[in-house]
Parts: structure tokens; C-alpha cells; sequence
């Protein structure tokens, strides 16, 4: 008896397995956009073998984040993105994600800090928009920035003519030197020291490195982080986003507590044609967490089996099949 309840137990965890199998993607494929400073690689996730698919490029957000959504700061593996593109491919959209330049499997293609610019991302992206577009299994192209890589995605999107849509998900709706002064504001520092950040962060928008930073500010304000600052001040979500000529979706979690509500509905304000969509309960990696509580919140940022929230995967997925 003992050997049959083995082999049965046995064929019951085999049909199983089967059965999972079934629904999961088939196929994870390794790819690579080479640069002149270094490959940055990336995964390419096929819903099904031998057929075409609509086809999305995700962008993650800032920092050393990965192409799974995973910071390096804090140990912050959350998996959010790799979810969000097994939640599309379930739905028969195959995604590419990749790690940024200088980050995890593309560390090599980092450059030094004193020459990184905003632009060198939105290069990279526009690369990777030329690589897809190259493939023929794909039917359309829609680039999905999350957090910073809305701001990215926005950009390389311009003329691009294989890219038929543009997903922002927590995208900030103001200038980064806004976000910056919004941020300092919140620490309740002193009243002298935030009218620091805003005459250095006056200089830096007009193109000037500031020699003179505060020891307390030399973090935020470092010289060699200054032409990066500058480059990436030029840019206004909602100028870059207005100008888009291709279907947008506005996505924003009603529980982030890294970008607001408010920054969707400028972003919306700017693009009114664009789908707006607000989700309750969902934070800022795109899971369902119920209050804006930090410790809390911080749980789930460090949760790497949570799943992401439905809705967005199910939205985002009616969105790419029907832009328009």
C-alpha cells in the first residue's frame, strides 16, 4: 500500500506541475543592446512559442534599481516588475525589461558619475525601442515607465514609429528640482537650509554648477552629480507628455507615498486625452498595501512573493491589446 500511495502522491504532484506549467510563459530569453561603454542585457518574456504578440518595453524607476524592480538600497527586493510582466504575458503580451546601465547584470556599461547625463537612459531606451522593432514577431510596440522611467519612456518615445502606446505607473508630474524641493520640505529642516536648496537648485536649472555647497548638502548637491542634475532638470513631464502623439495611459496607486495623486492629475491635466486611472490601495511598487504608514509600507517593498495588484495587470493589458 505504502508503494502505491508513493506513486500516486508522485502522479498527482506531476499532473500538477503540468498544469502550472501550462499557464506560466514559455520561454525567458537573454538578450543584449550593446553600447560603446558596455552591453546592457536584459530578459525578453514570450507568452507563447511561434506566434506574434504585441510587445511591451518596461523602464524602471530611479536609483540602482534592477529590471525586476529590486533596489539595491535597503535590500529592497520586491520583484514588482518581473510580476508585472509575468501578468502580461498570461494575458498573451510579451515584455522586454532590462537592468539600466551600470546597475546588476549591466553594471559594466556604467560610466563614471561626473559624465552620466539623463540622456545617456533615454538613449539606451530608444536602443532598445529600435531593437524590438527590428523583430518581427512583434505587432506593436508600448513602453511602460515606472516611476523615473515614465519621465525616460516619454522621451524616447518621440519618433519612434513602432511604439503605439505609452504607459506612465507613478510617474512624477513635476521638474525633478521640484520633487527635490517637495522632499527636502518634508524633513522640516530648517527655513535657511531650504532656501539653500532652492538658490542652488536656481543655478543648476539655468545650466550653472554651483561651487559653494554646504557640507550638509554635499549629498544632494555633490559636484559630480551636478551636470547629471542639470541635465535632467531640463526636462517637464508635463511638456514632454503633452506632446506625445501616441494613446497614453495614466496609472497611479492612491497609496504611494513616493508620488501622489497630484502628479498624476497633472499629468493628466496636461495630456487630456490620455486613460487616467487611479487604484485603490496600491503603493508605489505596485502592490496592494492598505495605509501610507512607512514601517508598513516598508514590508511590503521587502516582500518578494507579494504579488502586484490585479487591476493594473488586467488595465495595462486591456490598454496594449486596445489603445485607441
Amino acid at each position: 500500500m505504502k508503494c502505491i500511495s508513493l506513486t500516486l502522491a508522485l502522479f498527482l504532484s506531476l499532473c500538477s506541475f503540468l498544469c502550472q506549467a501550462q499557464i506560466l510563459p514559455v520561454e525567458e530569453q537573454a538578450v543584449v543592446l550593446n553600447t560603446k561603454e558596455g552591453d546592457i542585457k536584459g530578459k525578453l518574456l514570450l507568452p507563447d512559442e511561434g506566434k506574434v504578440w504585441p510587445v511591451v518595453l518596461l523602464i524602471a524607476g530611479s536609483g540602482p534599481t534592477d529590471m525586476d524592480g529590486n533596489s539595491a538600497v535597503g535590500n529592497m527586493k520586491n520583484n514588482s516588475l518581473k510580476f508585472l510582466a509575468e501578468g502580461l504575458a498570461k494575458n498573451g503580451i510579451a515584455s522586454l525589461r532590462f537592468d539600466k546601465r551600470g546597475i546588476a547584470s549591466s553594471a559594466a556599461a556604467g560610466k563614471e558619475e561626473v559624465k552620466l547625463r539623463f540622456e545617456d537612459y533615454v538613449n539606451d531606451v530608444t536602443g532598445w525601442i529600435d531593437y524590438l522593432a527590428k523583430d518581427r514577431r512583434f505587432t506593436g510596440i508600448t513602453v511602460v515607465g515606472h516611476s523615473e522611467g515614465s519621465l525616460i519612456g516619454m522621451l524616447a518615445c518621440k519618433d519612434r514609429p513602432k511604439v503605439k502606446g505609452f504607459v506612465s505607473l507613478a510617474g512624477a508630474g513635476r521638474p525633478a528640482y521640484e520633487l527635490i524641493e517637495i522632499q527636502v520640505a518634508a524633513q522640516k529642516l530648517p527655513e535657511a537650509m531650504l532656501k539653500e536648496v532652492a538658490s542652488i537648485n536656481e543655478s543648476l536649472k539655468g545650466g550653472k554648477e554651483v561651487t559653494d555647497v554646504p557640507v550638509y548638502l554635499q549629498s544632494l548637491f555633490r559636484a559630480s552629480v551636478q551636470p547629471y542634475l542639470i541635465s535632467w532638470y531640463k526636462y517637464n513631464p508635463q511638456t514632454i507628455i503633452a506632446a506625445l502623439k501616441v494613446p497614453v495611459l495614466i496609472v497611479q496607486g492612491k497609496t504611494d507615498i513616493q508620488v501622489s495623486v497630484e502628479d498624476a492629475e497633472l499629468l493628466k491635466k496636461a495630456c487630456p486625452a490620455a486613460r487616467f486611472l487611479l487604484i485603490d490601495r496600491m503603493n508605489h511598487v505596485l502592490k496592494d498595501c492598505d495605509v501610507t504608514d512607512q514601517q508598513q509600507q516598508l514590508a511590503v517593498y521587502t516582500n518578494p512573493s507579494l504579488p502586484v495588484n490585479t487591476i493594473l495587470i488586467s488595465s495595462v493589458s486591456s490598454f496594449i491589446k486596445k489603445p485607441k
